[in-house]
């Protein structure tokens, strides 16, 4: 009688046969190696690889902020914030604006100071040039001597000018060289000096670069066969100057 055991173990139980199949096809579907058949009562191990398993958070996973465009970020510029502030371009275009007008200003200022220090050396300049030709022109003005009258006329209209040059001319010719003559009148006028031997009196009461007025104190002596001896005149003469292309020229005298 043959041995019912050893036919067991070569052929196996249909039950066994049918439990291997069904595992050898799980795991073809899960793409790992069927387990032999004596392990299938043992703990399962995890599978080879380096996956991981991580647990979705409470709240489910969320979505990370889809970047802004190149368009949407132009155009986000250009709107006005929700708070009423202005937009950044019209802000550094008021700065801009500003700044230029502080600039013009400082410009303007700059450009006045330079003109009003210009015209301040000019005065000063021309104060002193005006006296010099004051203190030149008096003596030989307000001078003459019936034995050379043209000639003290003449030098005398060289240092004139304008309207008052032409009026000087005829009130010599008219009143005063027919009166010299007749009378042998004879005027020496000098700028008065002090006694003690200081600087003329003389001095500027206005000056701009083209024009000044000096006060002169002026001594006449005058002589003529009307007065039995020579008379001396203490005169206070304001005379005005103006500047011309030969320098400063006297255009007006008159007795204080």
């Amino acid at each position: 009688m043959a041995n019912p055991t050893s036919r067991t173990r070569g052929t196996g139980s249909p039950a066994r046969r049918t439990m291997t199949a069904a595992a050898r096809a799980a795991a073809k579907r899960a793409g790992r190696p069927a387990r032999p058949e004596h392990g299938a009562g043992q703990e399962e191990q995890p599978p080879s690889g380096r996956t991981l398993l991580v647990e979705p958070p409470a709240n489910g996973w969320e979505d990370p902020p889809e970047p802004e465009s190149p368009e949407s970020s132009e155009s986000s510029e250009g709107e006005q914030p929700e708070d009423g502030a202005p937009p950044r371009k019209a802000g550094r275009s008021v700065l801009t604006a500003v700044l230029g007008v502080v600039l013009v200003a400082a410009l303007v200022a700059a450009a006045v100071l330079g003109w009003q220090y210009r015209q301040g050396r000019q005065a000063e300049q021309s104060r002193g040039e005006a006296l010099a030709a004051a203190r030149q022109a008096a003596p030989v003005v307000l001078s003459y001597d019936y034995r050379h009258l043209d000639r003290d006329f003449s030098r005398a209209r060289a240092l004139l000018t304008g309207h008052f040059r032409d009026q000087y001319g005829k009130t010599t010719k008219t009143v005063v060289a027919p009166t010299a003559t007749k009378y042998h009148g004879v005027v020496k006028a000098t700028v008065a000096t002090p006694a003690d031997g200081g600087a003329p009196a003389v001095s500027v009461v206005s000056a701009t670069p083209d024009r000044a007025v000096v006060l002169l104190f002026v001594d006449q002596v005058t002589s003529s066969t009307q007065v039995p001896e020579p008379r001396l005149d203490l005169n206070r003469v304001r005379m005005t100057l103006t500047r011309t292309s030969d320098g400063w020229k006297v255009s007006g005298v008159d007795a204080l």
